[in-house]
């Protein structure tokens, strides 16, 4: 038998795809988004940017921005019973609409 490899991709075949209409390079304006402390959001991987991209675990999580390293930034997702800190760049993050 062949061993599973045990990469930081492994087993996102369809995760990390883009719908046909998605496909190509990002709009600049993503790259240069700016989230304050505080703000909502959405960890939405996008496959084409490698650089700043969060564990494949955490795609479609939901949580708050702490702060920024460099050009990332710090979100606190829960994660089971813990916080866990993600450091994404913008290109993987979506602002969310809070309620209220």
């Amino acid at each position: 038998m062949v061993e599973m490899s045990e990469g930081f991709r492994r087993k996102t075949r369809k995760k990390l795809t883009k719908s046909p209409r998605e496909r190509g390079l990002y709009p600049i304006t993503r790259a240069l988004k700016e989230y304050k402390e505080g703000e909502y959001v959405s960890i939405v991987i996008d496959p084409s940017v490698h650089k700043g991209m969060p564990h494949p675990r955490f795609h479609g999580r939901t949580g708050v921005v702490v702060g920024k390293q460099g050009r990332a930034f710090l979100v606190k997702v829960r994660d089971g019973g813990k916080y866990k800190i993600i450091i994404a760049f913008p290109q993987h993050l979506r602002p969310v609409a809070k309620e209220g």
